[in-house]
């Protein structure tokens, strides 16, 4: 847990909470709260595809989606404003913190850091995306939160979409931060781990148009595949690909926030998908500094 102070990552307690990441939280439908290592705090979920419907297959998601699949088009708006206005002031009043795990998590860490677009599928493919943006935020102003982020965790596959579009630019309006998914440097190794039809080339156009926008932050997740770490020829091709979106982010004003490294933390998809030990994390994390000179690479492994 390299982005923890050193007592906190020895803390056994803490360790569980950042462990413990249910997307169930009592009887709610749609928001959770969880102790989020990379939001450093109290982040609370709002999961916009509880029918677990994604247009990604990865091999790593812990997702459980055996079973019959009944879809759910239509967010139960009402229903989900009273989640979380209620779950913005369990955590706001520090009532969370009777409960576990949020008992046990250092005093330090005792804040709500963020309301995250995060789920069991892809935030932005829900029809009613914009409109959820416009409920969190006016929510969080409501309770006198105006320093708690709307952070998007996406896989950047429908940027190209005019609604997309604009519910990021609201987003950017109410202290918003996207937090985009790149797996990979090459169409191969996007091809095993993702899993999905949606090319690699409109993913990489996606955070090229994101970038140029506004400063964005590139989550990685790499794992071993049948006991295999990448190979540095595939790490190489990624701090390539992440040195475009910087080039490109950059001329318009933007560019890359920061880069979350990371490996496998739970079940996963597929029992051949395992962690990374933290050195080989570390040597991804040094091939991408190379790389990405000025760029602050975060790793937790």
């Amino acid at each position: 847990m390299a982005d923890l102070p050193l007592n906190v990552a020895a803390d056994p307690n803490a360790r569980r909470a950042f462990a413990l990441h249910s997307r169930a939280w009592q009887s709610n439908r749609y928001v959770y709260p969880v102790v989020s290592r990379r939001s450093k705090g109290i982040s609370i979920g709002v999961n916009l595809n509880p029918d677990k419907i994604c247009n990604f297959d990865c091999i790593y998601c812990s997702v459980e989606r055996k079973g019959p699949v009944v879809p759910e088009p239509n967010i139960d708006i009402k229903l989900l404003r009273a989640e979380l206005s209620g779950m913005l002031e369990l955590a706001a009043s520090g009532k969370i913190y009777r409960f576990d795990p949020f008992d046990k998590i250092p005093a330090g860490l005792r804040r709500i850091n963020d309301i995250a677009f995060s789920g069991d599928g892809e935030p932005t493919t829900c029809p009613q995306f914009a409109d959820v943006c416009r409920l969190a935020a006016e929510l969080k102003d409501a309770a006198h939160l105006a320093e708690v982020k709307l952070v998007l965790i996406t896989n950047a596959t429908m940027f190209h979409r005019p609604a997309v579009q604009e519910a990021l630019a609201f987003l950017d309006r109410h202290n918003g931060e996207i937090w985009a998914k790149l797996d990979a440097g090459t169409e191969a190794y996007y091809d095993l781990v993702d899993r999905t039809a949606v090319p690699f080339s409109r993913v990489l156009e996606n955070l090229k148009w994101c970038a140029a926008r506004r400063p964005t932050v590139i989550q990685s997740l790499f794992m071993k595949v049948h006991g295999k770490p990448p190979s540095d020829e595939e790490v190489h091709a990624y701090g390539m690909r992440l040195a475009e979106i910087e080039k490109a982010g950059r001329a318009a004003g933007g560019g890359i926030k920061l880069v979350q490294l990371y490996t496998v933390a739970r079940q996963t998809t597929e029992a051949y998908a395992t962690p990374l030990s933290a050195e080989e994390l570390t040597r991804i994390q040094a091939l991408v500094t190379a790389a990405l000179p000025g760029i602050f690479v975060e790793v937790y492994p």
